[in-house]
C-alpha cells in the first residue's frame, strides 16, 4: 500500500498566515473571535483572517476574484513553498482538491446590495464554489484533476481524503488539497442567526463566545480562512529529500441519511470506525482527536456519544479538544484547517487546548485537553472530525512520519 506523506502546510487563518505561529497562538489559548457588524439587530462574533490581497495579486488580477479564492491561492502557494516547491512534476500530474461550502459570499452580497442596480459582470465566476480550485490551478499551472467538494462542514475533509486516494492510486504525483471559506458578510451572518446556531455573548465577551462541550455553550461563531496541504507518496518524498510532517494514513466518509441538520451518533461512529480501519489503527492507538465540537447543544453530545461507541473503555485515554473555540467555524475550510492543526499536534507532540469550557456538561464527559494545552510525548496517531449539514461525516486519521 502506498503511504501518503504530508510534505507542505499552508494557511491563511484568523491567527495569521504562518502555520507554526498559528499553532503557537492556539497553544497559548489566544482567541481570534471579535464582534462584527454592529448594525445587525443581534450581536455577532466572528474570526477574520488578516490578509493583504496585494501581496498575492495585482489590482488588475483582482477583477472577478472573490476573497474566498484570494485566500485559497495564498494558502496553496504557502503549502507548495513549504514543501520545497518541487519542480520535477509534470503539470498533468499535479491535482487540486479543494473544499468550499458556500463560494464567493462577498461577490454575491455585493450583487444583491448594488445601489445602482448594476450587477458586476464577473459575479458568477467570482462566487461559483469551484473558483478557488480553478484560481489555484491557473496560478500553479496544474493540469491534472482540479476538483471541488461542496459538502458543507465536511468539504475540505472530503477533499483531503479524495486527494490521498488519488496519490495512492497513482493518478497524480502531487496533490494540493485543502479548503477555503470567506463568508463573513451581513447576509450570511443573518442567515446563520436565523438558524439559532450562532453563539450568544455578553458585551466584551466575544472572544469567549464559543465554549465546546461546556454546560453553558450556546453555539459557534463563524471564521474565515484557507488551509492547504501538499500530499505525495512517502517514497517520492524520501527520494527528493522532503520533510514529512505526518502521514495521512486513513479516512472514513459516510452519511447519516437521517436528517438535514440534526447529527446522528451512529453515522458518526461509522465514519470513525472506517477511518481507523483504513489506517490500520485500533482506538487505543489514537492519542488525540481534534473534535468537530461546534459548541451547539445537540452536536457536542452526539459527537461525544459517537466517540464513546467506538472507543468504549478506551475513551478516557483519548485526549480531545475543539479548536473552534479560538479560530471559529470555517465551514467548508474547517476540515482542512483542523487537519493542519492535527498534523502539527502530531509533529510537535503538543495538544492544543479545549478553551473556554471549564464547566463541562456531564453529557459531554471526555478527556478534554486543559486550557494550557498539553505535551504528548508518546503521541503516534491522531484524528480530525468533520461532521456536516446534510449528514456527511468525514474523519481523517494521521500517523507520525
Amino acid at each position: 500500500m502506498v503511504q501518503v506523506a504530508v510534505t507542505g502546510l499552508g494557511v491563511v487563518s484568523p491567527h495569521g498566515d504562518d502555520a507554526g505561529a498559528m499553532f503557537d497562538a492556539l497553544m497559548r489559548g489566544e482567541s481570534a473571535l471579535q464582534p462584527v457588524f454592529p448594525e445587525l439587530p443581534r450581536p455577532a462574533a466572528a474570526a477574520l483572517a488578516p490578509f493583504d490581497e496585494l501581496r498575492w495579486f495585482t489590482k488588475l488580477q483582482l477583477a472577478g476574484v472573490d476573497r474566498v479564492s484570494q485566500l485559497a491561492v495564498a494558502a496553496a502557494e504557502l503549502a507548495v513553498r513549504d514543501a520545497g516547491a518541487p519542480q520535477d512534476v509534470a503539470p498533468e500530474r499535479i491535482g487540486i482538491y479543494a473544499g468550499c461550502g458556500m463560494g464567493g459570499a462577498a461577490a454575491l452580497e455585493a450583487a444583491y446590495r448594488s445601489a445602482s442596480g448594476r450587477v458586476p459582470p464577473l459575479t458568477i465566476p467570482a462566487f461559483m464554489p469551484n473558483a478557488p480550485a480553478a484560481q489555484i490551478a491557473m496560478r500553479r499551472q496544474a493540469q491534472g484533476p482540479v476538483l471541488t467538494y461542496s459538502v458543507a462542514c465536511a468539504s475540505s475533509g472530503v477533499a483531503l481524503a479524495e486527494a490521498a486516494k488519488a496519490v495512492q492510486r497513482g493518478e497524480v504525483d502531487l496533490a494540493i488539497a485543502g479548503g477555503s471559506e470567506a463568508l463573513i458578510v451581513p447576509g450570511v451572518v443573518l442567515a446563520w442567526q436565523a438558524m439559532q446556531t450562532l453563539a450568544a455573548f455578553a458585551p466584551g465577551e466575544a472572544a469567549r463566545a464559543v465554549r465546546p462541550f461546556a454546560s453553558d455553550r450556546s453555539g459557534f461563531a463563524l471564521g474565515e480562512g484557507a488551509a492547504f496541504m501538499v500530499l505525495e507518496s512517502a517514497e517520492r518524498a524520501r527520494a527528493r529529500g522532503a520533510r514529512s510532517y505526518a502521514r495521512l494514513a486513513g479516512w472514513g466518509i459516510g452519511c447519516d441519511a437521517t436528517h438535514l441538520t440534526k447529527p446522528d451518533a451512529a453515522g458518526q461512529a461509522r465514519a470513525l470506525r472506517a477511518a481507523l480501519h483504513s489506517a490500520g489503527l485500533s482506538p487505543r492507538d489514537v492519542g488525540y482527536c481534534n473534535a468537530h465540537g461546534t459548541a451547539t447543544r445537540i452536536g457536542d453530545v452526539v459527537e461525544r456519544d459517537a466517540l464513546a461507541q467506538v472507543w468504549g473503555g478506551a475513551l478516557d485515554d483519548l485526549q480531545v479538544s475543539s479548536t473552534k473555540a479560538l479560530h471559529g467555524h470555517l465551514l467548508g475550510a474547517a476540515g482542512a484547517l483542523e487537519a493542519v492543526i492535527t498534523v502539527l499536534a502530531l509533529h510537535r507532540r503538543q495538544l492544543p487546548p479545549n478553551a473556554h469550557g471549564a464547566d463541562v456538561d456531564p453529557e459531554c464527559r471526555l478527556n478534554l485537553v486543559p486550557p494550557q494545552g498539553a505535551p504528548a510525548p508518546r503521541l503516534q496517531a491522531a484524528i480530525s472530525n468533520s461532521f456536516a449539514f446534510g449528514g456527511t461525516n468525514a474523519v481523517l486519521a494521521f500517523r507520525r512520519a
